[in-house]
């Protein structure tokens, strides 16, 4: 079998690709951008798709609330079963999928089947994240090969939702249903040079069984979680079907976590997150994720609710963050390389919270360069900096076999942390929203939200700093061993 990179005495950064290995991970970053170009564009047509389809809000929120369903619900279950059962073969299947489930959004008449659709969208979504992200970490070798490819790989995400804010702005102008069929023929596309161009990957050999109770137990739990979640705000946070719902996650999840330290081939092996490094790849993807959501929902509503702008004029106002991440995002590979992802992760944190807690300084008639420019182009480079960081942190050191594994805990992260964190704003904002609702009184009760969504993104960089401090003991460990011996060395010498 012959490498997919062209052979040389040079070191690993200056190692040439072949164009079929630029093909295969363009096939991967097409499903990426896809993914976050449908996460971005249903929500600017949302409004439109409720006057066509005589839908009410309650029906609107899970058209949003179906995808991330199927997709945070079932991650677990596609990380595993692309290790299993093959990447390729896992990854292709569902962007078939994907793209039928978009044909079938473009053209249904009722709520309901657009719904499922979206429903579907995610489930497919949930097995190419993973499978798409473990070939990559399989094809390219750790280290600085594998870091530049990641860092593509994620600046295709921040392109795809920065793209998908525009598109949508301008599609929905015409009809909604063009934002629902768009990705139909882009994943087609992709799908059939997938066929030709995606190494192929053999089956898991020796996995001592398929994790059935596993399967079934994780699955349900993060469905359930996902669900009540979305539905908390709606129902009460303090009311008995809530408090109930979570009570049977947390018996489900110990359920899971005591079949899966039994099982011999489990769904997620637990030592894994024995390492520092992973658990804190993990915190801070629900981080990083959550905060960033809560803070787009508040921004967009204060774009079109307060200052009227129309969903154009807000995707615009997005553009520069997404810009900046397209732009810069493909260096970090290098960047990574030299100071590693610890540094990076806490630099993106600290410029997140900066960002945030600019963004509280807006008022009604906020001048943009001034007041809401500044906040983006941070928010923009701590997004550059930190989202390919997390998806290299986790990713390292883990064996070829478990890294649809750990691409499916990666994404969970990210998608639980997105649902819990905006439900949590959603519900303070709701708790201070104001009897009589001037525009002033509206803009102060989404104050308290923003405080959560900058306190979010301050956790996410004191749980990143404790990486640091434990680096430096670990490094003065070596440096105090260094001198015991060199002491030594000197009093047998004399």
């Amino acid at each position: 079998m012959t490498s997919p990179l062209t052979t040389s005495s040079a070191p690993p950064s200056a190692v040439r690709w072949t164009p079929r290995l630029w093909g295969t991970l363009l096939v991967l970053c097409a499903a990426m951008f896809l993914d976050a170009l449908d996460v971005s564009m249903v929500g600017v047509a949302l409004p439109s798709i409720g006057s066509d389809l005589h839908l009410s809000t309650s029906s609107l929120q899970w058209i949003v609330s179906g995808y991330i369903l199927g997709y945070g619900g079932l991650l677990l279950l596609g990380g595993r079963t692309a290790d299993l059962l093959g990447r390729r073969q896992v990854f292709l299947i569902a962007l078939g999928v994907f793209a039928l489930a978009s044909l079938l959004g473009g053209l249904v008449d009722s709520g309901p089947l657009l719904i499922a659709s979206r429903f579907i969208k995610g489930l497919s979504a949930a097995f190419t994240a993973p499978a798409g992200l473990s070939i990559i970490t399989t094809t390219f070798a750790e280290g600085p090969l594998r870091n530049r490819a990641l860092s593509i790989y994620t600046t295709c995400a921040a392109t795809g939702f920065s793209m998908g804010l525009v598109l949508s702005g301008l599609l929905t102008e015409a009809s909604w249903r063009l934002t629902m069929l768009l990705p139909a023929p882009i994943a087609l596309i992709a799908l059939v040079a997938g066929l030709k161009l995606l190494p192929r990957s053999e089956r898991e050999k020796d996995h001592n069984g398929y994790d059935v109770p596993g399967a079934v137990l994780g699955t349900a739990s993060m469905l359930l979680l996902v669900f009540t979640v979305v539905q908390a705000p709606q129902a009460g946070w303090a009311s008995a079907r809530t408090l109930l719902s979570f009570l049977a996650v947390a018996a489900l999840l110990t359920v899971f976590v005591l079949v899966e330290r039994r099982s011999p081939g489990p769904l997620i092996r637990l030592g894994v997150l024995r390492s520092g490094n992973q658990i804190r790849a993990q915190l801070g993807a629900l981080a990083f994720f959550g905060s960033y959501v809560g803070f787009q929902f508040l921004t967009t509503l204060y774009m079109q609710s307060l200052l009227g702008w129309s969903a154009l004029h807000t995707a615009l106002a997005f553009l520069p963050a997404g810009a900046l991440v397209a732009v810069s995002s493909t260096k970090v590979g290098s960047i990574v390389d030299r100071f590693g992802t610890q540094r990076l992760i806490a630099t993106g944190f600290a410029l997140m919270v900066v960002g945030y807690a600019l963004f509280l300084r807006v008022n009604l008639d906020p001048v943009y360069a001034a007041v809401i420019l500044p906040s983006m182009l941070l928010i923009g480079a701590a997004c550059a900096l930190v989202f390919p960081s997390l998806n290299i942190q986790a990713t390292n050191g883990v064996e070829d076999h478990e890294q649809g594994m750990v691409s499916g805990l990666l994404n969970t992260s990210v998608q639980v942390g997105g649902a819990i964190f905006l439900a949590v704003v959603t519900a303070v904002v709701t708790a201070n929203s104001p009897e009589h609702a001037t525009a002033q009184a509206v803009l102060d009760s989404y104050r308290p939200g923003l405080i959560v969504v900058t306190g979010v993104a301050l956790a996410g960089l004191l749980i990143t700093l404790t990486g640091l401090r434990t680096r430096r003991a670990q490094q003065s460990v070596v440096v105090a061993r260094s001198t015991s011996l060199e002491a030594e060395r000197v009093t047998v010498r004399d």
